[in-house]
């Protein structure tokens, strides 16, 4: 059964995006919306714990929070995939289930 987890605090304000890598299983997606998304830049500090998430599920980032945050897509960490509103809408309904981290 896959998992949608869904991040939207920043991983400098809470534990929710570290929480959530601990507990993704192969084939769910992780998408990071909101705040969530300034973890996605390839300077910062958490790439190396999204290298070994992409390693066995996808990660995602809404394409409007990075702009919408001052981030541009060439920043992003390779591997992580941009969706605009429409593509959250079908990660949603990909997934049997959606895990909202707080």
């Amino acid at each position: 059964m896959s998992t949608l987890h869904t991040v939207s605090n920043s991983p400098f304000e809470n534990n929710a995006f570290k929480s959530c890598l601990d507990h993704v299983t192969a084939g769910d997606t992780i998408l990071l919306i909101e705040d969530s998304v300034v973890g996605a830049r390839k300077a910062g500090s958490f790439g190396k714990e999204i290298g070994k998430a992409l390693a066995n599920c996808r990660v995602c980032a809404l394409a409007p929070d990075l702009s919408a945050r001052g981030i541009a897509a060439d920043t992003v960490l390779d591997g992580i995939e941009l969706v605009d509103y429409g593509g959250f809408v079908d990660l949603a309904a990909e997934h049997e289930r959606t895990q909202a981290w707080l």
